[in-house]
């Protein structure tokens, strides 16, 4: 059995839909199913069975020898809550508990970190390990992710396989449910289709013009083959970025989302909110060599792919991945 935490969730679903598409359909799903917009995510996917996020330290303490790898991939995300205990408890203690169970029945484990870890980049976005305890990121979200990773570097008894993902801006199919969290393409989407024009944070940073504040976009697609690549590889553990490794504008992913609709673009740009506005990133690239340098090969999707595929094929429609 494979093991997926977060599986009702963006990401954690289409980690699911692609490890059918693997051939792979004694999963364990894990979460908190009582939401039923996520359960959406997975209608008609294949399973062993869903267990409550709540239930599964002990059910897995029950059933390890049955158990093959676990992904990790739930979290609370949501980068405006301040509340540090939310965190504590389903972040950080949580995966704490996830890992010491690997550890105890020799489990390899694969965990979702964050680049919300590097904060304003002020040390630039190596994944270098020697870099993660200097880190210092802009909200509890981002301190629960580094605290994890760099409780994770220290500890003397690790699972015999593992890696954690530092994520950076993902998007893709599955997102429906995430409201104020979701991608800026889908909320460009809503937009488009409400107003027929999409408004964009405007630049208070005078080195970058309104629109051009860059991002390192990821499609969910490009994250999911790597979490496959990492299930046959077992080697090489460590702390890993998973980005494009290519920063583009908003301006450049609006003005595609616009594209893929066969529309003329139609942007205005409004004040980046006085509570974030100090906290604001105007710049994330990942750094992917340490991911190319032990043999991942696959090339991501560019932004104009992606972007394509995720409105054509999903958002118009509405459908799932």
């Amino acid at each position: 059995m494979i093991i997926i935490t977060g599986a009702a969730g963006f990401i954690g679903s289409c980690l699911v839909s692609k490890l059918n598409a693997e051939g792979f359909t004694d999963l364990v799903l894990v979460d908190d199913f009582a939401f039923p917009e996520k359960q959406k995510n997975l209608a008609g996917k294949k399973y062993s069975k869903q267990v409550h996020r709540d239930e599964f330290i002990a059910w897995l303490q029950e059933n390890h020898r049955f158990c093959q790898f676990v992904f990790h991939i739930g979290a609370r995300t949501d980068t405006t809550e301040m509340d540090t205990a939310i965190f504590d408890r389903l972040n950080l203690n949580y995966s704490k508990e996830v890992w010491k169970t690997c550890v105890e029945f020799g489990l390899p484990l694969v965990y979702a970190s964050s680049a919300a870890t590097y904060g304003l980049g002020e040390l630039g976005y190596s994944d270098a390990h020697e870099l993660i305890g200097k880190l210092k990121p802009l909200n509890p979200y981002g301190d629960s992710k580094n605290d994890f990773d760099i409780w994770a570097l220290q500890q003397e008894r690790k699972p015999y396989f593992w890696a954690g993902f530092k994520f950076f801006n993902v998007y893709g199919p599955n997102e429906y449910h995430k409201a104020r969290m979701a991608s800026v393409i889908f909320h460009a989407f809503r937009q488009v289709h409400e107003k027929g024009s999409v408004n964009l944070f405007r630049s208070h940073n005078p080195e970058y013009k309104d629109g051009e504040q860059l991002r390192d976009f990821v499609y969910v697609k490009d994250l999911c083959e790597v979490c496959v690549f990492f299930l046959h590889h077992r080697k090489d553990p460590g702390i890993y970025n998973l980005g494009s490794g290519k920063a583009r504008t908003f301006l450049d992913l609006v003005g595609n989302t616009f594209k893929a609709l066969d529309k003329q673009p139609r942007i205005a740009f409004i004040d980046t909110p006085a509570d974030i506005r100090d906290k604001y990133q105007y710049f994330t690239q990942a750094d992917m060599s340490k991911l190319r340098a032990i043999g991942y090969s696959k090339p991501f999707h560019t932004l104009e792919e992606g972007v394509d595929d995720y409105v054509r094929n999903y958002l118009v429609g509405s459908k799932y991945l």
